[in-house]
């Protein structure tokens, strides 16, 4: 029987504020454990939770970028359950009314047309502390330094088909978030989460099967691995004429496989209550609107613009527009007058392999984009060759010196004095008299053999693209 895969996320997205949502705790990741804390987040008697208004600020503007309606009213409610992590016991989250609501992302998959996938809604909560297990001893210990950290959890609906779209979402969501400055998008860190709920039914029914959860994902590989294990895992339980069992499941990435957890909640497993300590939150339409005229260029749309303003190619464009420090990079460049598609082959080709080499981001580059932009004018002037102009470019990100002070300090200007390389050409032919003959006759490869005595004589300082000119027109081509 063939079968297709219904899948939906449930993403969790760490908030780039300084502190926590609900108390004045550092959010700052690595301290020594247990330091960030305070009566207020640890849940001591008597203590009051005070929202921390970024937060809010930072949930708008994330819904705003997802076409979510932000909504006037929404409310705290008291997610109950009892876990070592969890000082009080429950976490202050939002349930019957959340923040948004009915939004939508477009995602594209290689080869395939774009599509529209429904995010049912956003909302604000704690996070939890961390269990760190003493691999040496039958022993746990726990940090709450995590402990009320804010979160955006972002709720897609099951539209989702297959592990690749599963991908390309995350990529997508995760990409918006950074651009909004809202989020850092670093998995490793566990400030980007996933789980991801998927089931199986027979191609073309409606009702849904039922559905496993997966944890413990830390990479959009690793979101995609697991996705592709358990459908095969589901497939082989229908086949053999079983039930799949609704229940929680870890992902371990070392052994490839998913293991049982536990039961799946559902939402009356927590026993949602209304939070005594918070009053409902109400927005007015004046803050939504002073966050919408304040969002950046999106992802999708900058992508689109620069294809259709700078003439890029979809990968270069893509290259480019994968993180807005690189996008803005690339167009200050352009501002400095470097052309298009040389700024985007310098940039997305030497600069960042120099980069990863180095192990900078670009807002770290030892070479700013007037710099770089200053490269580019001298090879398209020709005074350097390409060849010449990656040893400059090498020395400029060891020393920051500027492109032409290298060139000139060095010696490197490119010979482009017709009459002087016509005289040196005109000596080199009288002196390979043969080859000149074969070359006259048709044997064109003997170019690079021309060129080379030309460059051999120079030092390589001649203008190539001047020299096969040269040849050409003096050996009557």
């Amino acid at each position: 029987m063939e079968y297709e895969a219904v899948i939906g996320l449930e993403v969790h997205a760490q908030l780039l504020t300084e502190s926590k949502i609900f108390c004045g705790c550092s959010t700052k990741f690595g301290a020594p454990p247990n330091t960030h804390v305070c009566p207020v987040c640890l849940g001591m008697p008597g203590v009051l939770p005070v929202l921390n208004e970024r937060v809010v600020e930072f949930t708008i503007r994330a819904g705003l970028a997802t076409n979510c309606a932000v909504q006037p009213r929404s409310v705290w409610a008291r997610k109950n359950y009892f876990y070592p992590d969890l000082p009080k016991n429950y976490q202050i989250s939002q349930y019957e009314l959340p923040i948004c609501l009915d939004g939508r992302l477009d995602i594209q998959v290689e080869g395939q047309e774009s599509r529209r996938i429904g995010i049912t809604r956003i909302h604000m909560e704690e996070d939890a502390g961390k269990l760190v297990h003493d691999p040496g001893l039958p022993v746990s210990y726990v940090d709450y330094n995590r402990t009320g950290v804010p979160l955006m959890e972002i709720v897609s609906e099951p539209d989702l088909r297959s592990p690749a779209e599963a991908g390309a979402y995350l990529r997508a969501l995760r990409d918006i978030l950074v651009y909004l400055e809202v989020c850092d998008g670093n998995m490793e860190e566990g400030s980007f989460r996933c789980d991801a709920n998927v089931s199986l039914r027979p191609l073309g029914q409606k009702e849904l099967g039922t559905k496993a959860e997966l944890k413990n994902m830390n990479s959009f590989r690793g979101v995609e691995k697991a996705l592709e294990y358990e459908i095969r895992r589901q497939r082989a339980v229908l086949d053999e004429g079983g039930k799949v069992r609704q229940e929680t499941r870890l992902w371990d990435a070392d052994q490839g496989k998913s293991f049982g957890m536990r039961g799946k909640e559902e939402a009356h497993d927590y026993r949602y209550l209304p939070d005594p300590d918070l009053l409902p939150l109400e927005i007015g339409p004046e803050w939504v609107e002073r966050v919408r005229a304040a969002l950046p260029e999106l992802p999708a749309a900058k992508l689109a613009r620069f294809m259709a303003d700078y003439g890029l190619s979809d990968y270069d464009a893509g290259v480019l527009t994968a993180s807005r420090p690189l996008a803005d990079y690339y167009e200050a460049a352009l501002a400095a007058g470097a052309p298009a598609k040389a700024a985007a082959n310098w940039v997305t080709s030497d600069l960042l392999g120099a980069l990863k080499a180095q192990n900078l981001e670009i807002e770290q580059s030892p070479l700013a984009p007037a710099g770089l932009a200053g490269l580019i004018k001298l090879i398209e002037a020709g005074t350097i060759s390409g060849k010449m102009a990656k040893e400059v470019f090498a020395e400029m990100l060891s020393s920051g010196t500027d492109a032409e002070a290298i060139v000139q300090a060095k010696g490197l200007s490119q010979v482009s004095d017709e009459d002087e390389l016509a005289t040196l050409l005109q000596e080199i032919f009288a002196a390979n008299p043969a080859e000149v003959e074969a070359f006259k006759g048709g044997k064109k490869k003997l170019m690079g053999f021309f060129v080379g005595q030309v460059m051999q004589k120079t030092k390589g300082q001649a203008n190539p693209k001047l020299v096969n000119q040269l040849i050409n027109q003096l050996l009557g081509s």
